[in-house]
Protein backbone atom coordinates (compact mmCIF):
# COMPACT_ATOMS: atom_id res chain seq x y z
CA UNK A 1 0.00 0.00 0.00
CA UNK A 2 0.97 3.57 -0.50
CA UNK A 3 2.53 5.45 1.95
CA UNK A 4 0.91 8.51 1.10
CA UNK A 5 3.75 10.54 0.19
CA UNK A 6 3.58 13.45 -1.92
CA UNK A 7 5.38 13.93 -5.05
CA UNK A 8 8.46 16.33 -5.17
CA UNK A 9 11.28 17.46 -7.60
CA UNK A 10 14.09 14.87 -8.40
CA UNK A 11 15.17 13.08 -5.48
CA UNK A 12 12.62 14.15 -3.18
CA UNK A 13 14.29 17.45 -2.40
CA UNK A 14 10.88 19.37 -2.83
CA UNK A 15 13.26 22.60 -2.69
CA UNK A 16 14.69 22.04 -5.55
CA UNK A 17 11.67 22.17 -7.71
CA UNK A 18 7.80 22.87 -7.76
CA UNK A 19 6.34 20.38 -5.64
CA UNK A 20 3.93 18.27 -7.43
CA UNK A 21 1.47 17.45 -5.32
CA UNK A 22 0.88 20.00 -2.24
CA UNK A 23 -1.75 20.53 0.82
CA UNK A 24 -4.97 18.90 -0.35
CA UNK A 25 -7.68 21.77 -0.67
CA UNK A 26 -9.94 22.67 2.23
CA UNK A 27 -12.67 20.00 2.97
CA UNK A 28 -10.84 17.42 0.45
CA UNK A 29 -9.33 14.43 2.08
CA UNK A 30 -5.53 13.56 2.41
CA UNK A 31 -4.02 11.17 0.13
CA UNK A 32 -2.17 10.11 3.62
CA UNK A 33 -5.15 9.10 5.71
CA UNK A 34 -6.96 8.11 3.06
CA UNK A 35 -4.73 6.99 0.18
CA UNK A 36 -6.78 9.11 -2.17
CA UNK A 37 -5.47 11.10 -4.55
CA UNK A 38 -5.45 14.06 -7.27
CA UNK A 39 -5.17 12.83 -10.52
CA UNK A 40 -5.08 15.47 -13.56
CA UNK A 41 -4.79 14.13 -17.32
CA UNK A 42 -3.82 16.62 -19.86
CA UNK A 43 -5.44 15.73 -23.24
CA UNK A 44 -5.56 17.06 -26.89
CA UNK A 45 -8.79 14.86 -27.50
CA UNK A 46 -11.79 15.87 -26.46
CA UNK A 47 -15.99 16.13 -26.93
CA UNK A 48 -17.20 16.53 -29.64
CA UNK A 49 -14.62 14.20 -30.37
CA UNK A 50 -16.19 10.61 -29.94
CA UNK A 51 -13.06 8.30 -29.70
CA UNK A 52 -11.34 6.01 -27.54
CA UNK A 53 -9.27 8.53 -26.19
CA UNK A 54 -12.33 10.35 -25.05
CA UNK A 55 -14.17 7.10 -24.00
CA UNK A 56 -11.00 6.16 -22.08
CA UNK A 57 -10.56 9.47 -20.42
CA UNK A 58 -14.24 9.61 -19.00
CA UNK A 59 -14.60 5.98 -17.84
CA UNK A 60 -11.27 6.41 -15.83
CA UNK A 61 -12.28 9.43 -14.31
CA UNK A 62 -15.80 7.85 -13.11
CA UNK A 63 -14.34 4.67 -11.63
CA UNK A 64 -11.65 6.87 -9.76
CA UNK A 65 -14.15 9.31 -8.34
CA UNK A 66 -16.24 6.28 -7.49
CA UNK A 67 -13.05 5.43 -5.54
CA UNK A 68 -12.99 8.41 -4.08
CA UNK A 69 -10.22 10.56 -5.78
CA UNK A 70 -10.31 13.66 -7.24
CA UNK A 71 -9.79 13.99 -11.12
CA UNK A 72 -9.60 17.07 -13.23
CA UNK A 73 -8.68 17.31 -17.21
CA UNK A 74 -7.09 20.08 -19.02
CA UNK A 75 -9.01 20.21 -22.89
CA UNK A 76 -8.87 21.96 -25.55
CA UNK A 77 -11.86 23.67 -24.64
CA UNK A 78 -9.86 26.12 -22.40
CA UNK A 79 -7.49 27.44 -24.91
CA UNK A 80 -8.25 29.56 -28.46
CA UNK A 81 -7.87 26.29 -31.18
CA UNK A 82 -7.59 26.47 -34.90
CA UNK A 83 -9.14 22.98 -36.41
CA UNK A 84 -6.48 20.03 -37.64
CA UNK A 85 -5.75 20.62 -41.75
CA UNK A 86 -7.80 17.69 -43.11
CA UNK A 87 -10.06 16.56 -40.08
CA UNK A 88 -11.58 19.93 -38.81
CA UNK A 89 -13.85 18.66 -36.12
CA UNK A 90 -10.15 18.09 -34.31
CA UNK A 91 -8.69 21.39 -32.63
CA UNK A 92 -5.17 22.30 -31.82
CA UNK A 93 -4.58 24.56 -28.96
CA UNK A 94 -2.65 27.62 -29.84
CA UNK A 95 0.06 28.64 -27.30
CA UNK A 96 -1.31 26.89 -24.31
CA UNK A 97 1.86 26.69 -22.35
CA UNK A 98 1.36 29.68 -19.91
CA UNK A 99 -2.47 28.85 -19.12
CA UNK A 100 -1.81 25.38 -19.20
CA UNK A 101 0.86 25.85 -16.10
CA UNK A 102 -1.47 27.69 -14.07
CA UNK A 103 -3.96 25.31 -14.56
CA UNK A 104 -1.75 22.69 -13.12
CA UNK A 105 -0.15 25.20 -10.24
CA UNK A 106 -3.64 25.84 -9.26
CA UNK A 107 -4.94 22.06 -8.84
CA UNK A 108 -1.91 20.83 -7.66
CA UNK A 109 -2.31 17.73 -8.69
CA UNK A 110 -0.74 14.46 -6.92
CA UNK A 111 0.23 13.01 -10.51
CA UNK A 112 0.38 14.21 -13.79
CA UNK A 113 -0.79 11.93 -16.85
CA UNK A 114 -0.22 13.25 -20.53
CA UNK A 115 -2.67 11.22 -22.58
CA UNK A 116 -1.86 12.78 -26.03
CA UNK A 117 1.23 14.16 -28.43
CA UNK A 118 -0.40 17.17 -29.63
CA UNK A 119 -0.05 20.72 -28.31
CA UNK A 120 -1.46 20.60 -25.10
CA UNK A 121 0.30 17.39 -24.22
CA UNK A 122 3.76 19.01 -25.32
CA UNK A 123 2.91 21.68 -23.21
CA UNK A 124 2.43 19.26 -20.28
CA UNK A 125 5.66 17.38 -21.04
CA UNK A 126 7.65 20.72 -21.24
CA UNK A 127 5.65 21.69 -17.45
CA UNK A 128 6.59 18.43 -16.14
CA UNK A 129 10.39 18.86 -17.67
CA UNK A 130 11.40 22.27 -16.25
CA UNK A 131 10.04 21.06 -13.10
CA UNK A 132 11.58 18.07 -13.10
CA UNK A 133 8.08 15.90 -12.16
CA UNK A 134 7.33 12.61 -12.85
CA UNK A 135 4.54 11.96 -15.42
CA UNK A 136 3.12 8.97 -17.22
CA UNK A 137 2.18 9.51 -21.09
CA UNK A 138 -0.13 7.16 -23.16
CA UNK A 139 0.14 5.41 -26.43
CA UNK A 140 -3.48 5.15 -27.64
CA UNK A 141 -3.21 5.88 -31.10
CA UNK A 142 -1.13 4.22 -33.95
CA UNK A 143 -0.57 7.96 -35.02
CA UNK A 144 2.30 6.94 -37.62
CA UNK A 145 0.22 4.80 -39.68
CA UNK A 146 -2.93 7.32 -39.13
CA UNK A 147 -0.43 10.26 -40.14
CA UNK A 148 0.66 8.05 -43.17
CA UNK A 149 -2.70 7.19 -44.17
CA UNK A 150 -3.91 10.84 -44.06
CA UNK A 151 -1.07 12.81 -45.27
CA UNK A 152 1.39 10.56 -46.64
CA UNK A 153 4.05 11.03 -44.40
CA UNK A 154 6.08 8.56 -43.25
CA UNK A 155 5.81 6.60 -40.43
CA UNK A 156 9.67 6.40 -39.35
CA UNK A 157 9.28 10.03 -38.92
CA UNK A 158 6.47 10.24 -37.16
CA UNK A 159 8.40 7.03 -34.67
CA UNK A 160 11.07 10.22 -34.25
CA UNK A 161 8.52 12.13 -33.21
CA UNK A 162 7.35 10.05 -30.58
CA UNK A 163 10.35 8.69 -29.59
CA UNK A 164 11.27 11.93 -28.51
CA UNK A 165 7.76 12.57 -26.90
CA UNK A 166 7.66 9.67 -24.69
CA UNK A 167 11.60 9.58 -23.60
CA UNK A 168 11.32 11.49 -20.55
CA UNK A 169 7.95 9.74 -19.10
CA UNK A 170 8.34 7.47 -16.40
CA UNK A 171 6.37 4.95 -18.19
CA UNK A 172 4.49 4.64 -21.52
CA UNK A 173 0.85 2.72 -20.66
CA UNK A 174 0.18 0.68 -23.58
CA UNK A 175 -3.35 -1.25 -24.22
CA UNK A 176 -1.80 -4.49 -25.60
CA UNK A 177 1.27 -6.97 -25.74
CA UNK A 178 0.81 -6.27 -29.50
CA UNK A 179 1.27 -2.47 -28.77
CA UNK A 180 4.18 -2.72 -26.49
CA UNK A 181 6.27 -4.96 -28.92
CA UNK A 182 5.48 -2.03 -31.95
CA UNK A 183 7.09 0.60 -29.75
CA UNK A 184 9.99 -1.67 -28.37
CA UNK A 185 10.85 -1.97 -32.31
CA UNK A 186 11.22 2.10 -32.33
CA UNK A 187 13.42 2.13 -29.18
CA UNK A 188 10.47 2.86 -27.19
CA UNK A 189 10.78 0.85 -23.93
CA UNK A 190 9.78 1.95 -21.24
CA UNK A 191 6.56 0.85 -21.01
CA UNK A 192 3.89 -0.49 -18.95
CA UNK A 193 0.54 -2.46 -19.35
CA UNK A 194 -3.35 -0.16 -18.67
CA UNK A 195 -5.68 -1.98 -20.48
CA UNK A 196 -9.36 -1.10 -21.53
CA UNK A 197 -13.01 -1.96 -20.06
CA UNK A 198 -16.95 -1.18 -21.06
CA UNK A 199 -19.28 0.02 -19.12
CA UNK A 200 -21.42 -3.27 -18.66
CA UNK A 201 -24.16 -1.28 -17.15
CA UNK A 202 -24.74 0.75 -20.04
CA UNK A 203 -23.88 -1.80 -22.76
CA UNK A 204 -26.09 -4.72 -22.46
CA UNK A 205 -29.04 -6.55 -24.62
CA UNK A 206 -31.83 -4.31 -25.10
CA UNK A 207 -35.57 -4.98 -25.48
CA UNK A 208 -36.43 -2.52 -27.62
CA UNK A 209 -35.15 -1.85 -30.64
CA UNK A 210 -33.81 1.19 -32.13
CA UNK A 211 -35.47 3.25 -34.29
CA UNK A 212 -32.03 4.21 -36.17
CA UNK A 213 -32.59 0.18 -37.27
CA UNK A 214 -36.54 0.43 -38.42
CA UNK A 215 -37.51 -0.35 -41.35
CA UNK A 216 -33.84 -1.66 -42.40
CA UNK A 217 -33.41 -5.34 -43.82
CA UNK A 218 -32.12 -8.52 -41.76
CA UNK A 219 -29.37 -9.14 -40.98
CA UNK A 220 -28.00 -6.07 -40.59
CA UNK A 221 -24.23 -5.04 -40.37
CA UNK A 222 -23.11 -1.88 -38.16
CA UNK A 223 -19.64 -0.06 -37.60
CA UNK A 224 -19.50 2.63 -34.82
CA UNK A 225 -16.36 4.99 -34.97
CA UNK A 226 -14.70 8.00 -37.14
CA UNK A 227 -15.69 8.17 -40.21
CA UNK A 228 -12.51 8.79 -42.36
CA UNK A 229 -10.01 7.56 -44.37
CA UNK A 230 -7.44 5.57 -41.70
CA UNK A 231 -10.45 4.05 -40.28
CA UNK A 232 -10.63 1.86 -43.59
CA UNK A 233 -14.09 2.01 -43.78
CA UNK A 234 -14.59 1.64 -47.71
CA UNK A 235 -13.38 -1.94 -47.00
CA UNK A 236 -17.01 -2.40 -45.39
CA UNK A 237 -19.09 -0.36 -47.34
CA UNK A 238 -18.14 -1.86 -50.35
CA UNK A 239 -18.76 -5.23 -48.89
CA UNK A 240 -21.40 -6.99 -51.11
CA UNK A 241 -23.66 -8.44 -48.12
CA UNK A 242 -27.47 -9.17 -47.73
CA UNK A 243 -30.12 -6.74 -45.60
CA UNK A 244 -28.38 -3.23 -44.54
CA UNK A 245 -25.18 -1.39 -43.49
CA UNK A 246 -25.75 1.24 -40.86
CA UNK A 247 -22.80 3.47 -39.75
CA UNK A 248 -22.21 5.65 -36.50
CA UNK A 249 -19.84 8.57 -36.52
CA UNK A 250 -18.91 11.47 -37.51
CA UNK A 251 -15.71 12.56 -39.23
CA UNK A 252 -14.09 13.56 -41.97
CA UNK A 253 -14.84 11.51 -45.25
CA UNK A 254 -18.58 11.36 -43.97
CA UNK A 255 -20.13 13.77 -46.56
CA UNK A 256 -17.91 11.78 -49.60
CA UNK A 257 -19.26 8.43 -48.17
CA UNK A 258 -23.17 9.48 -47.40
CA UNK A 259 -22.87 10.39 -51.67
CA UNK A 260 -21.10 7.36 -52.73
CA UNK A 261 -22.78 4.59 -50.71
CA UNK A 262 -26.92 5.86 -50.81
CA UNK A 263 -28.11 2.98 -49.68
CA UNK A 264 -25.81 2.89 -46.34
CA UNK A 265 -27.49 4.28 -43.31
CA UNK A 266 -25.89 7.07 -41.93
CA UNK A 267 -26.89 8.43 -38.40
CA UNK A 268 -24.15 10.23 -37.30
CA UNK A 269 -22.97 10.85 -32.98
CA UNK A 270 -24.79 8.81 -30.77
CA UNK A 271 -25.79 8.75 -26.87
CA UNK A 272 -24.14 5.97 -24.64
CA UNK A 273 -27.71 4.79 -24.52
CA UNK A 274 -28.84 5.07 -27.88
CA UNK A 275 -25.79 3.43 -28.98
CA UNK A 276 -26.36 0.64 -26.55
CA UNK A 277 -29.85 0.04 -28.31
CA UNK A 278 -28.15 0.84 -31.58
CA UNK A 279 -25.39 -2.46 -30.96
CA UNK A 280 -28.89 -4.45 -30.09
CA UNK A 281 -30.33 -3.96 -32.54
CA UNK A 282 -28.21 -5.12 -35.57
CA UNK A 283 -26.63 -9.26 -36.05
CA UNK A 284 -23.09 -8.18 -36.73
CA UNK A 285 -20.74 -5.44 -35.88
CA UNK A 286 -17.85 -5.00 -38.50
CA UNK A 287 -15.16 -3.63 -37.66
CA UNK A 288 -12.74 -2.79 -40.43
CA UNK A 289 -9.93 -0.76 -39.57
CA UNK A 290 -6.41 -2.43 -39.49
CA UNK A 291 -4.66 0.54 -37.64
CA UNK A 292 -6.14 0.52 -33.86
CA UNK A 293 -4.50 -0.42 -31.03
CA UNK A 294 -7.21 -1.31 -28.81
CA UNK A 295 -10.57 -1.22 -30.82
CA UNK A 296 -13.39 -0.41 -27.68
CA UNK A 297 -16.18 -0.22 -29.48
CA UNK A 298 -16.18 -3.92 -30.17
CA UNK A 299 -16.15 -4.81 -26.35
CA UNK A 300 -19.26 -2.31 -26.57
CA UNK A 301 -20.76 -4.08 -29.10
CA UNK A 302 -20.35 -7.28 -27.70
CA UNK A 303 -21.37 -6.29 -24.33
CA UNK A 304 -24.47 -5.52 -26.18
CA UNK A 305 -24.65 -9.76 -27.79
CA UNK A 306 -23.72 -8.40 -31.00
CA UNK A 307 -20.58 -10.93 -32.38
CA UNK A 308 -18.00 -9.04 -34.05
CA UNK A 309 -16.44 -9.51 -37.64
CA UNK A 310 -12.90 -8.03 -38.36
CA UNK A 311 -9.72 -8.48 -39.90
CA UNK A 312 -6.79 -10.81 -38.08
CA UNK A 313 -4.88 -7.54 -37.47
CA UNK A 314 -3.30 -5.95 -34.25
CA UNK A 315 -6.48 -4.51 -31.91
CA UNK A 316 -9.00 -7.21 -32.98
CA UNK A 317 -6.59 -10.23 -32.70
CA UNK A 318 -5.93 -8.32 -29.02
CA UNK A 319 -9.05 -8.02 -28.07
CA UNK A 320 -10.64 -10.89 -28.84
CA UNK A 321 -8.53 -13.08 -30.98
CA UNK A 322 -8.96 -16.80 -30.01
CA UNK A 323 -12.78 -16.15 -28.31
CA UNK A 324 -15.85 -17.63 -29.44
CA UNK A 325 -17.27 -14.27 -29.78
CA UNK A 326 -15.48 -12.91 -32.90
CA UNK A 327 -14.89 -13.98 -36.64
CA UNK A 328 -11.53 -12.52 -38.02
CA UNK A 329 -10.86 -13.70 -41.42
CA UNK A 330 -8.47 -11.73 -44.33
CA UNK A 331 -11.87 -11.89 -46.27
CA UNK A 332 -13.76 -9.14 -44.65
CA UNK A 333 -17.27 -10.80 -46.37
CA UNK A 334 -16.63 -13.69 -45.06
CA UNK A 335 -15.77 -13.17 -41.46
CA UNK A 336 -19.30 -10.81 -41.74
CA UNK A 337 -21.07 -13.89 -42.70
CA UNK A 338 -19.55 -16.22 -40.39
CA UNK A 339 -20.20 -13.75 -37.04
CA UNK A 340 -23.97 -14.41 -38.21
CA UNK A 341 -23.59 -17.86 -36.99
CA UNK A 342 -22.55 -16.76 -33.39
CA UNK A 343 -24.56 -17.14 -30.25
CA UNK A 344 -25.06 -13.66 -29.05
CA UNK A 345 -25.18 -14.61 -25.25
CA UNK A 346 -21.26 -15.76 -26.13
CA UNK A 347 -20.49 -12.63 -27.02
CA UNK A 348 -21.81 -11.08 -23.21
CA UNK A 349 -20.18 -13.36 -21.68
CA UNK A 350 -16.75 -12.54 -23.02
CA UNK A 351 -17.58 -8.89 -22.79
CA UNK A 352 -17.86 -9.29 -19.10
CA UNK A 353 -14.12 -10.22 -18.81
CA UNK A 354 -13.47 -6.68 -19.30
CA UNK A 355 -14.33 -4.19 -16.85
CA UNK A 356 -13.62 -0.22 -15.90
CA UNK A 357 -12.77 -1.09 -12.63
CA UNK A 358 -9.92 -3.27 -13.08
CA UNK A 359 -8.04 -1.50 -16.14
CA UNK A 360 -8.43 1.81 -13.75
CA UNK A 361 -6.72 -0.29 -10.53
CA UNK A 362 -4.09 -0.79 -13.37
CA UNK A 363 -3.88 3.00 -14.54
CA UNK A 364 -4.21 3.70 -10.57
CA UNK A 365 -1.01 1.27 -9.65
CA UNK A 366 1.08 2.70 -12.06
CA UNK A 367 0.99 6.21 -10.78
CA UNK A 368 1.30 5.51 -7.34
CA UNK A 369 4.21 3.36 -8.52
CA UNK A 370 5.95 6.87 -9.31
CA UNK A 371 6.73 7.17 -5.57
CA UNK A 372 9.17 4.11 -5.91
CA UNK A 373 13.25 4.85 -7.05
CA UNK A 374 12.65 4.07 -10.55
CA UNK A 375 11.25 8.15 -11.04
CA UNK A 376 14.99 9.51 -11.26
CA UNK A 377 16.19 6.74 -13.76
CA UNK A 378 12.79 7.90 -16.37
CA UNK A 379 13.84 11.46 -14.96
CA UNK A 380 17.60 11.26 -16.09
CA UNK A 381 16.92 10.20 -19.44
CA UNK A 382 17.14 13.29 -22.10
CA UNK A 383 14.10 13.94 -24.35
Amino acid sequence: MDDGSLIAGRGGDRSAGHSLGGDPPAGSACWSSRGSIRVLTVTDAWHPQVNGVVRTIEATNRELERAGHDCSVITPQEFSTVPCPGYREIRLSVLPYRKLAHRIDTYAPNVIHIATEGPLGQAARRYCLRHELPFTTAYHTRFPQYVRAMFGVREHWIYRFLRWFHAPAWRVLTPTAEVERELAAWDITHVARWTRGVDLDVFKPQGQESPLAAGLGRPRFLYVGRVSVEKNIDAFLNLDLPGGKIVAGVGPALDLLSRRFPDVRFVGVLSRHELAQLYSSVDAFVFPSLTDTFGLVMLEALACGTPVAAFPVQGPIDVVGGSDAAALDVELRRAALRALRIDRGRCRLYAERFSWRAATEQFLGHQRLIHTGSVDAALARTA
